[in-house]
């Protein structure tokens, strides 16, 4: 293996690690200003002003909006996949309001399994572009075995007050919107040719959808704005993380490939969240024997799945 190879394997699972900073940050600062949807607003509102900066001096990115539009036009791209922001909105707004309450690893642990559990339906039904994929009973296996990991991460905590099975579920369910938006996502890349053109479309999309969302909160409900608190300054650092995430996504991808990126960036996820629930844990939340079981069987399954993924792809191709 080259030492580019190892820096690139190693940048990968920084950028996992990455993701598990970013929740961190985003479950800190719904817990200060007691609002998930508004946290999450600051966080995707942060990202979109950095992007949308970088787009004003980077003409690759204004040609992959005027592919994108094209496409549209062409009725190459169905309208309706634009919307693909919308579900990292939700995704934001539910992570900013659980992590608090289950803590990153288990939050990562929960979110990876609804991930892996939605990849067989997103192939399925060939919603990542490029027609439907055959679902092996490997994959269901890998994607059943990261489901009872989670049941492993949580099983000594089953009865305490401060864990919401709820709040796991939903975490389940955060993963498979992401499983869901990536698959639009790449529907939307093969045409912009750009991934920060794509990056820029979720960012408006996503931050649109939380503007309503919360403005439809604050008319009808008991949601009200909430002053920003003064600190600590790292619990701003949501939007900036995911624009850094998606900047070494596009440029890492293309040299490892989509396999060995996401089971580096996995394995430095969880590592990661495990580092952040064992030094700086939120309120409440303990790491136990249970949970690192539970983290390792997580990565074997993601492990297993994808390998095969490659292996039937390679064969379909052969």
């Amino acid at each position: 293996m080259s030492k580019k190879t190892q820096r690139l394997d190693f940048l990968a699972a920084i950028s996992g690690v990455m993701i598990a900073l970013q929740a961190r940050a985003n479950g800190e600062l719904s817990h200060r200003i007691g609002s998930g949807v508004q946290a999450a607003l600051v966080s995707f509102g942060s990202g979109l002003i950095i992007i949308a900066v970088i787009a004003l001096f980077n003409p690759s990115i204004k040609a992959g909006a005027k592919n994108l539009r094209g496409a549209v036009m062409r009725k190459e791209l169905p309208t309706w996949t634009l919307f693909a922001g919308a579900l990292g909105g939700s995704f934001v707004a539910v992570q900013t309001h659980i992590v608090p309450l289950i803590g990153v690893a288990i939050y990562s642990v929960a979110s990876i399994a609804g991930q892996t559990a939605a990849s067989l339906i997103v192939d399925r039904i060939g919603l990542t572009g490029g027609g439907k994929k055959r679902i092996t009973s490997r994959r269901i296996a890998a994607a059943l075995f990261t489901v009872f990991a989670v049941f492993i991460s949580v099983f000594d905590r089953l009865d305490a007050r401060n864990l919401s099975i709820l709040a796991v579920f939903l975490g389940c369910i955060a993963g498979a919107i992401v499983g869901v938006q990536r698959a639009l996502n790449g529907q939307i890349n093969e045409h912009s040719h750009q991934s920060f053109t794509t990056s820029l479309l979720n960012f408006i999309m996503g931050t649109a959808f939380l503007v309503i969302f919360l403005s439809i909160l604050i008319a009808f409900g008991p949601t009200e704005l909430v002053p920003l608190p003064a600190g600590p300054w790292w619990i701003y650092t949501g939007g900036v993380i995911g624009v850094i995430y998606i900047a070494f996504t596009s440029t890492i991808v293309q040299h490892l490939g989509v396999l060995t990126f996401t089971l580096f960036s996995v394995g430095g996820q969880l590592v990661g969240s495990l580092l952040i629930d064992f030094y700086s844990p939120t309120e409440g939340v303990q790491v136990s024997a249970y949970l690192v079981a539970g983290i390792v069987m997580t990565y074997f399954g993601v492990l297993v799945g994808g390998v095969n993924n490659s292996q039937s792809r390679k064969r379909l191709k052969q």
